[in-house]
């Protein structure tokens, strides 16, 4: 069985640093358990995060902060993303409509698609937070893979 297992990485908001935390992201999920493609679809749902902080928070500001924690606690993992950037209105965080063909738009929709809880939130003092979770038992058997109580992904 593993333990909690925690990682923490912090990038500038350079669109050219997207591919170090997506790896790194996705190299966390394997040790954490997480099946290989499990783990690309939230390493590529953590880069939409951090796209979205870097093009609407940082509004391209090259300079700014991002920290991504990464922790399991069972078979859940979770992610929490956060920034010093100008606070977006929590309301206003919401994918386009899928039928509504054009590119852009689809970061919420496909971070609310692959993760089971995302919930953004403002910091204290500035800058928003973002929590993201998914239970691996929970998506190896929605995929079809054996999973026995008790045992890990």
């Amino acid at each position: 069985m593993i333990g909690p297992i925690e990682a923490r990485i912090q990038i500038l908001s350079r669109p050219s640093l997207l591919a170090v935390a997506r790896h790194a992201v996705e190299a966390w999920c394997d040790l954490a358990g997480a099946e290989p493609a499990m783990s690309s679809r939230i390493a590529l749902a953590v880069d939409e995060a951090i796209t979205n902080v870097i093009r609407h928070g940082y509004q391209g500001d090259s300079d700014g902060i991002i920290d991504i924690s990464m922790q399991r606690n069972g078979s859940t993992i979770g992610f929490i993303i956060e920034d010093r950037a100008v606070q977006v209105p929590i309301q206003h965080i919401k994918g386009r409509a899928l039928d509504d063909i054009r590119p852009g738009g689809l970061g919420v929709h496909l971070i609310r698609e692959v993760m089971d809880e995302a919930v953004w939130s403002h910091r204290d003092g500035g800058g928003m937070r973002l929590e993201l979770k998914k239970d691996l038992i929970a998506a190896a058997a929605a995929e079809g893979k054996l999973v026995e109580a008790g045992d890990e992904c």
